[in-house]
């Protein structure tokens, strides 16, 4: 048995109380060498290395699918159904340090085109909602106090504002029928300038959905938030993929590859060095996963068993990629006890095991 599996069934076993944890190894050596190679990607991979090592963040699903319970929701509410009753953005950001987290990444907008800033490019935001307060801004903040990376998640499909878009036929995970007018385009670039250029250094951004925006507006994008925030990993969000094949014309370009809903098996290791367009690029993995079944709050969606979460992440770290655990915030804007316990619970097996 080689190493990764031994790591991985020794450490499902130690967590099911079959084995003594002693003398289990870390899966964070193996990235202690830089490869010789530079590449051709923008960052450095020194500066790649140093994200992969941060191995494990929290993905927050929180916005108006939170309180129209639809997570593909139609934007067709008013803005002040959002309506949080308990709003604690730094509960959040403190569960995802005491559960050994280093970054964070928050849905400033989703598909519903409900804003958690201060858009001043649309009214349908958290200012005209039952809760003012600016998310995104208490977001960053909370994680500036925890030592959290912060990251933005922004959805290029979106509901409400249109401008003139052809929203999609069907969702067949390829978005079938969705076509973006420049005046959409110009509105998606002006609100992520907003968000990257009003609230301090961000880490990484997520652009969900890319193969709705042309590939042409894609790079010119790509290379206008590199001026925003120099020092950002850029995510054009690949989907329900296992990164074993990069679709370049959906998601091209990008810093990482996303494997969502997925995870490298544990016989198989994200291949970093990929080939596109006949230059060599070092694109690291990251795993996209809820704690329940569903990426926002639902009732009675319960965290998976401990076993399974610890599995998650043993699977990712040692197949090669970092995992982003999705930790929806319920209809009060806190995170449940029974998700904050359930991440307690993991973060005590992966310290059993030396992850």
């Amino acid at each position: 048995m080689d190493r990764r599996k031994f790591l991985y069934y020794g450490a499902m076993t130690s967590a099911a109380g079959l084995l003594p944890l002693s003398g289990m190894v870390s899966c964070t050596s193996r990235s202690a060498k830089l490869p010789h190679e530079s590449g051709a990607q923008r960052l450095s991979i020194k500066q790649l290395q140093a994200w992969e090592e941060k191995g494990f963040g929290m993905f927050i699903h929180f916005g108006m699918s939170t309180f129209d319970g639809d997570e593909i929701s139609k934007g067709d509410k008013p803005s002040t159904f959002y309506a949080p009753t308990n709003l604690d953005v730094d509960q959040w950001i403190r569960t995802a340090r005491d559960a050994g987290m280093k970054y964070a990444v928050l849905t400033a907008k989703h598909v519903s085109g409900h804003c958690l800033w201060h858009t001043k490019y649309t009214n349908y935001h958290v200012g005209t909602s039952s809760d003012k307060t600016d998310v995104v801004g208490a977001f960053v903040k909370a994680c500036e106090k925890y030592g959290i990376m912060p990251g933005l998640y922004y959805c290029a499909w979106d509901h409400h504002n249109h401008f003139g878009s052809t929203p999609p036929t069907r969702y067949d995970g390829h978005h079938s029928g969705i076509t973006t007018t420049e005046e959409y385009r110009q509105f998606q670039w002006n609100q992520l300038e907003e968000l990257l250029t009003q609230y301090g250094k961000i880490g990484e951004v997520w652009i969900d959905i890319p193969g709705i925006l042309p590939r042409d507006h894609r790079h010119k994008l790509y290379d206008q938030i590199a001026k925003w925030q120099p020092e950002i990993l850029i995510v054009m969000n690949h989907g329900i993929r296992d990164g074993s094949v990069f679709e370049v014309d959906y998601a091209w370009p990008s810093d990482i590859i996303t494997i969502e809903r997925l995870h490298p098996s544990s016989d198989k290791v994200h291949v970093k060095w990929r080939t596109i367009e006949g230059k060599r690029y070092y694109m690291p993995g990251e795993v996209c996963d809820p704690i329940g079944k569903n990426w926002f709050y639902v009732p009675d969606d319960p965290p998976r068993s401990d076993a399974e979460l610890l599995e998650m992440y043993l699977h990712s770290r040692a197949g090669g990629a970092n995992l982003l655990l999705n930790v929806p915030p319920d209809k009060t804007g806190k995170i449940p006890q029974m998700h904050v316990d359930a991440l307690k619970r993991l973060k005590s097996n992966m310290d059993k095991v030396k992850v």
